[in-house]
């Protein structure tokens, strides 16, 4: 048994689609404690909610539990979702211990709910699945604040089947997404399989099982993982960079391992250099009991790991959301300011000269996107994090290549001198608040522009035909010579070559004539009248001839190896005989 003195908290993160009830969930698991203002009662920290083990305990129902757990509690972060777990690194990884994806069990999987599961799956992290507003099923008689195996057995039958009807919905889709997934309560190993817990954050019902299986999940997998020094210099991930009146540029900060004492130095990433300042003041939002004070935090001395706090603190105002901020003694100061450039210019992309410009909102999510983009081999020419600027806007209209000149922004604004030269410009502009919504939508822009190039190509090449000359249709010997044909494949147009079986070029489709009109050309099966320049009926070419389009060698290479399967079948029965004529001589023409 670990000594539980040197655990930390482990934190969760709440993740899934917009209103699927991550708040509502949160504010059930915070409410029940606050209202009842019970032992151990939830501490509000900046970013995050604490909610201690005593208070879990009470919420599960059964005293004894208390010795079986060793965590202090668990710390859940309650910023918007997966921005959070984007956002929230520690070196190399994701900040957040666990994680809780929300899924409404009626609606199912949304773009957001997709997106927190590549990211968990990417990252590794061990994860519940709370298939969420079950009191919303027909017939669903709530049970407030029951375990969830209690309220499922008062159910109706038609109810239950309902119930478990949308549940292996939901758990067929994670399977589909690559997570062996069930019931919670049916699982036996929760290393090996997904727990799916059916709640509703409304009632309260099917909560206690969440803290359950959440507590379970930390004795599984983080025991070794959650030891941390109280003493040691506090590490941390910025959140988020805020205004606050009277203070100026203030950091949410969570810190995960050690502790953060008011007049320490720290060290924060930024774009620039690393900044380097002092602690002026640690803020700790109010009990709500206190809510007469004006001023919403109230200052500590120190905090230890983990929490969330706001730090104030001059010169903040150019700290990167997502960054690392350590704490730094005189001796180390510079070992730890170069730690922590050299973890910004880790996401700080080595860009080439050639590709995409990426902006996003923090570090973090600058990070998925171009793990995004670079597994789909995009090249990427700058990825940075902040609003699209007119300078960005000048650099991508620079990129010549319609498939680079490309500016991809997640969840940052457009600035208005960089819109307004954005509208005059050919830069393709996509933005967007899902990852993988960007990286779809850039797939959709490229296979436009291809098709687009291959409209081009197919315009000006010219491409397969074999006609045969119709019996009792010659209407003029020569100069030009014009005969009745009916086209047996590809397409016949004006001013291409006329070419016999034997490989000789005879002369030139001067006009096409179908009902007496003038066309440019005629496809597979039309009659039409044709008048050949250079040739003469009777000498080279005679009633019941069959005849090609001669394709210049450079036509047939791009036939044969670009474009061959976009090609109607006529086309590619043609082009394949004309080929195998021209290379009877020279087995290697158009090769």
């Amino acid at each position: 048994m670990t000594d539980k003195k040197n655990l930390r908290t482990p934190i969760v993160c709440v993740m899934g689609h917009v209103d699927h009830g991550k708040t509502t969930l949160l504010d059930k698991i915070r409410g029940t404690a606050i209202v009842r203002g019970e032992a151990g009662a939830i501490t509000q920290h900046i970013g995050a909610t604490e909610v201690p083990i005593d208070a879990i305990v009470d919420k599960l129902g059964d005293p004894r539990l208390r010795d079986h757990f060793i965590v202090p509690g668990l710390l859940f972060i309650d910023t918007p979702g997966h921005h959070a777990f984007t956002t929230l690194r520690s070196r190399g990884g994701a900040l957040a211990d666990l994680a809780i994806v929300v899924v409404d069990i009626n609606e199912g999987f949304k773009p957001q709910t997709y997106e927190s599961l590549q990211i968990l799956k990417r990252f590794k992290t061990p994860f519940v699945v709370v298939a969420n507003k079950i009191d919303r099923i027909g017939g669903w008689v709530s049970q407030k604040d029951l375990p969830f195996a209690a309220t499922f057995k008062k159910q109706s039958y038609d109810v239950q089947a309902m119930l478990e009807t949308k549940l292996y919905e939901v758990i067929g889709e994670l399977y589909n997404q690559g997570f062996a997934a069930e019931r919670y309560d049916r699982v036996t190993n929760f290393q090996k399989m997904l727990g799916v817990v059916p709640v509703s954050a409304v009632t309260g019902e099917g909560i206690p099982d969440v803290l359950m299986v959440l507590l379970g999940l930390t004795q599984k997998f983080l025991e070794a993982n959650l030891q941390y020094s109280a003493k040691g210099p506090g590490v941390g991930t910025v959140l988020e960079v805020k205004e606050e009146k009277g203070l100026g540029a203030t950091l949410d900060v969570i810190l995960y391992d050690g502790t953060l004492k008011k007049g320490d130095t720290v060290v924060i990433g930024s774009l620039g250099e690393p900044i380097q300042t002092k602690v002026r003041a640690l803020l700790k939002p109010r009990e709500l009991s206190e809510i007469r004070y004006e001023s919403k935090f109230q200052q500590v001395n120190k905090v230890t790991a983990a929490a969330g706090v706001k730090i104030s603190a001059p010169g903040l105002e150019g700290a990167l959301a997502g960054s690392p901020i350590r704490v730094a003694t005189e001796e180390n100061l510079d070992e730890i300011v170069a730690q922590v450039k050299s973890e910004i210019d880790e996401v700080r992309i080595d860009t080439g000269s050639v590709g995409i410009l990426i902006k996003a909102d923090t570090l973090g999510s600058l990070e998925a996107l171009v793990h995004e983009f670079r597994k789909d081999e995009v090249p990427i020419r700058k990825a940075e994090v902040g609003d699209i600027s007119h300078r960005d806007a000048i650099e991508a209209s620079t990129v010549e290549d319609p498939l680079y000149s490309v500016l991809i922004g997640f969840n940052v604004k457009v600035h208005p001198d960089a819109r307004d030269f954005l509208q005059e410009s050919t830069v393709k502009v996509l933005t967007s608040d899902v990852i993988y919504r960007l990286v779809e939508d850039y797939q959709k822009y490229v296979k436009e522009q291809q098709e687009l190039a291959e409209k081009k190509i197919f315009e000006t090449i010219i491409r397969p035909g074999k006609f045969k000359i119709l019996p009792g249709c010659v209407f003029r010997q020569s100069k030009p010579a014009v005969v009745g044909v009916r086209v047996l494949g590809g397409v016949v147009r004006t001013n291409a070559d006329v070419m016999l079986e034997n490989g000789t070029v005879i002369g030139k489709i001067k006009g096409l004539q179908s009902d007496g009109e003038n066309i440019p050309s005629a496809r597979v099966g039309k009659e039409v009248a044709m008048a050949i320049d250079g040739a003469t009926v009777g000498r080279q070419i005679k009633e019941e001839d069959v005849l090609y389009i001669n394709v210049p060698e450079r036509h047939a290479k791009v036939l044969e190896h670009e474009i061959y399967n976009s090609l109607s079948t006529d086309e590619k029965e043609t082009l394949d005989i004309f080929l195998m004529l021209k290379r009877k001589d020279n087995p290697f023409w158009a090769k």
